[in-house]
């Protein structure tokens, strides 16, 4: 765990597709809300966001009639490289990308009406020095429980040695730290079904889950295991476990 390099791999992944999993054929049984619906519900037409972590800047592109002005980063180049190809096949003029680092954002002070960060690292003292006094800030984080049965069966894989709710009473702490009192949280523990064995292995190429994954010849035999022991009527089973702060500055 400790030897993957998670910022090379997402610059590689960036290159490859930019966090593209149109073509994963999933489903999800309880899911709790979707993020970018929760962000747009304390978005105004008017109102400036920063996306952090945006990727390849899909999500970002989905809201952009939403608000009046959109910026997206990301540490990787690979990705905003991507980003910047896609806003202009949607020919979006308010949407704009960025690579940067979220520990050093290059913004004025009380810049923004609402940050977002979905799935990314993210510093609570610069957030809270971005955003305008009473803008939101949402982030979404994968919980240390998400994929379990996965990584139970590699017996290894992301936070794997790590307690369920470690990530979120981290960013809680942060976030008071920084400034923020009224803040809120929310999980859900979803199930997930894909649909073939092809989009499982997509996944677990295409994302940090299990480091290093196919690295090992027996990758292939456990996840064909894996596949066998978990597949049912809807598809091979697994989990995907969220949680969701809101903070008002």
């Amino acid at each position: 765990m400790n030897s993957f390099d998670y910022e090379k791999f997402y610059e590689e992944v960036g290159k490859t597709n930019g966090w593209d999993f149109s073509n994963v054929k999933s489903s999800s049984e309880d899911v709790g809300w979707n993020f970018y619906e929760e962000v747009i519900k304390l978005s105004k037409k008017r109102d400036t966001l920063l996306d952090i972590g945006t990727g390849g800047g899909e999500n970002l592109l989905k809201i952009a009639s939403s608000l009046f002005l959109l910026i997206g980063i990301d540490l990787s180049i690979g990705m905003i490289e991507t980003a910047r190809a896609n806003v202009k096949d949607e020919e979006a003029s308010n949407v704009k990308f960025f690579q940067m680092s979220s520990d050093d954002l290059q913004f004025p002070t009380g810049f923004f009406d609402i940050v977002s960060c979905c799935h990314a690292p993210f510093s609570s003292k610069e957030i809270a020095r971005v955003l305008k006094d009473g803008g939101y800030f949402l982030t979404q984080q994968v919980s240390e429980a998400d994929k379990r049965n996965i990584k139970d069966a590699f017996g290894r894989g992301q936070a794997y040695d790590s307690p369920d709710g470690t990530l979120k009473e981290r960013y809680k702490k942060e976030l008071y730290d920084a400034g923020f009192t009224d803040i809120q949280y929310f999980d859900y523990d979803a199930v997930e079904y894909f649909e073939r064995p092809e989009d499982l292995i997509f996944l677990l190429s295409h994302t940090p889950i299990i480091p290093n994954f196919g690295q090992d010849k027996s990758d292939f035999e456990r996840v064909n295991q894996f596949i066998e022991d978990n597949r049912t009527e809807k598809g091979i089973r697994t989990n995907s476990k969220r949680f969701m702060m809101i903070a008002n500055k």
